[in-house]
């Protein structure tokens, strides 16, 4: 299973009632055969241009675990959805990963010296 990120921007009438699109969303994943590792709200954000005639959306960025196939397999269910604007599923660099591991190791052993 490989590491992946996915940003869904969901459509802004949905602010007091996200909850079912965040479950169908999970489902879609879980579905697929991938696991949610993380899961963050951004909130609602004006967007840069206009998406379906709407100029705000609702922002989730989750890290997600998935098998080789399910990437078109999330794409093309989430192609269809009616509640997501856009999404965005890129693979993690690994590189990336390892470096800022890097940098939160020495920063955790900088705190213990500090703090010694």
């Amino acid at each position: 299973m490989k590491d992946y990120e996915l940003t869904v921007l969901f459509h802004p009438d949905l602010e007091m009632n996200i909850d079912p699109a965040l479950d169908k969303v999970k489902k879609i994943v879980e579905t697929a055969g991938g696991n949610i590792t993380k899961e963050e709200v951004d909130g609602k954000k004006r967007l840069a241009y206009k998406i379906s005639g709407q100029e705000f959306a609702i922002y989730y960025y989750f890290e997600v675990s998935l098998p080789a196939e399910a990437p078109a397999k999330i794409s093309s269910a989430l192609n269809i959805n009616d509640e997501t604007l856009r999404y965005l599923l890129v693979k993690v660099d690994e590189r990336k990963k390892k470096a800022e591991a890097l940098r939160q190791e020495k920063e955790s052993s900088n705190n213990n010296e500090k703090g010694e």
